[in-house]
């Protein structure tokens, strides 16, 4: 494809969304906004929050992992699974229960306003770090794929990126998001299964069964490791670590609970959180056996990128055909958009209600406080972006995002399971220093696991050591009875 051609095709995309805003976002009121007046469908939202979840990292990185990682991660997919089960039957009650807005509420009514403020501040870095990672990583493919060849600093892409977000999710929010991650969500899943497709028929496969043979029978298929427990990808590791990572960046995630919270009812938010994980189960399959075609194909043909690189460097070549391009290019945004639009929209969630105390403000400024707040945002996860491009260069995103998660969703993790499981009253105003104090010790753990542990090393369980350390200060600060 010629890059007219692809800003031909984004433009196309992008209008397509805005039309969905426009009919979505006619109600501009802050309830259609923060919480689609409790009307979504729950099959709409559980379709949705496949592409929310998945994103731009893991449509580039989990296959372009394969060659080191193997089939590895789909241990973490499982633990996934059990995570989802606990969000389902524990904390989405909780939520509906109290009927909230912003989870976080939770936090002050349980412990105070310390707490409160310290969870909603642990999630606004944590999401802010999670989609500038995830948009990171498709302004990068951009830039390579278009604007370089225009001269256009990576600087303006990730603008260009952020407005055009802050463009169809100004006025709708999550009302508008709930069915442009549906289109999004169709657009990556087609995505990859035209581009298995091609690469079936370009390494000779006839059929499904072929397809299933090859991956059966070849080494990097392999899923389960128990061989070494020091291995980062030791099998109790890697799912206990999903289960955990599932249960802070969903369950005690604003932006994901958020689209749950948009259900009629309790029930039908249960249905959605089911159906959706047993979806992801086969979906994740699917991003990894595309990621054993192209590393195959790269082999057979001399292709030499890595990681990254890997699935844009062969969707684009010319052999590829202008069809997969066009889908490959679709997925990509879709898959970035569709977790980017609604970070967005619940970081200015969290900040109006968490931090700003929209709901006790006059009635005549909350439309005012929540439009400048969602300007604010798309600013800052600008700046972070072009920060992160002077960080990161060859890195397998994925991977540094969970290890990013690890550090900003730890604090989180033990609050709510420190709220949760003991009736133990805090010292509610010295919470913030245990909040600051356990992911840096984290931080000393896993830069010396080797050192400390005899060759153990750290792997995604840096967020549950991050949580029990968490937990543990709190249990320093609790009151006497």
């Amino acid at each position: 494809m010629t890059p007219t051609s692809i800003l031909i095709l984004i433009a196309a995309y992008f209008v397509v969304l805005i039309l969905i805003s426009y009919f979505t976002g006619k109600e501009d009121s802050n309830a259609a906004f923060f919480k689609a007046n409790k009307s979504a469908p729950w099959y709409l939202v559980a379709f949705g929050m496949i592409g929310a979840s998945l994103s731009g990292v893991t449509f580039i990185s989990v296959p372009g992992a394969i060659e080191t990682k193997q089939f590895g991660y789909l241990q973490v997919v499982f633990g996934y699974f059990f995570g989802y089960l606990i969000i389902a039957y524990v904390l989405l009650p909780l939520y509906y229960k109290l009927n909230l807005t912003s989870i976080y509420t939770y936090l002050r009514d349980r412990f105070g306003s310390t707490s409160y403020k310290t969870g909603s501040i642990a999630f606004l870095i944590s999401r802010t770090v999670g989609a500038a990672f995830r948009l990171f990583l498709v302004a990068k493919v951009l830039q390579l794929l278009v604007f370089d060849l225009f001269d256009i600093p990576f600087a303006i892409t990730v603008v260009i990126t952020i407005a055009l977000i802050w463009l169809y999710t100004f006025k709708g929010g999550i009302k508008t998001i709930i069915f442009t991650d549906t289109l999004q969500t169709l657009f990556m899943l087609i995505s990859v299964v035209v581009t298995i497709i091609f690469l079936a028929s370009a390494l000779d496969f006839n059929s499904i069964g072929d397809v299933i043979s090859y991956t059966k029978e070849s080494h990097l298929s392999k899923v389960f490791f128990f061989e070494n427990s020091k291995d980062p990808q030791y099998f109790w590791k890697s799912f206990l670590s999903g289960i955990f990572i599932t249960i802070t960046m969903t369950g005690l995630d604003q932006d994901m609970m958020q689209k749950n919270l948009t259900c009629k009812s309790l029930k039908d938010a249960q249905k959605n959180m089911i159906s959706f994980s047993i979806v992801l189960i086969f979906v994740n399959i699917l991003f990894l056996v595309l990621g054993l075609m192209l590393t195959e194909y790269a082999a057979q043909n001399g292709i030499t990128a890595t990681k990254d690189d890997l699935f844009p460097t062969i969707a684009m070549l010319p052999e590829i055909g202008i069809i997969t391009s066009a889908f490959f290019l679709l997925g990509l945004i879709a898959a970035a958009y569709s977790s980017a639009d609604s970070a967005l929209t619940s970081l200015t969630t969290s900040f109006c209600y968490d931090i700003l105390d929209i709901e006790n403000k006059p009635e005549a400024s909350k439309k005012g406080i929540r439009k400048k707040t969602h300007v604010g945002f798309s600013v800052v996860l600008v700046f972070v972006i072009i920060l992160f491009d002077l960080i990161f260069k060859d890195v397998s995103v994925i991977w540094e995002l969970f290890k990013a998660a690890g550090y900003t969703y730890g604090p989180l993790l033990g609050l709510f399971a420190f709220g949760l499981f003991t009736k133990y009253q805090i010292k509610d105003k010295l919470v913030w220093v245990i909040a600051i104090v356990s992911p840096i010790v984290s931080y000393i753990l896993n830069l010396y696991s080797k050192e400390l542990f005899n060759g153990y090393e750290i792997g995604f369980e840096i967020l549950i050591i991050n949580g029990l350390l968490m937990f543990i200060g709190l249990l320093l600060l609790k009151k006497k009875s």
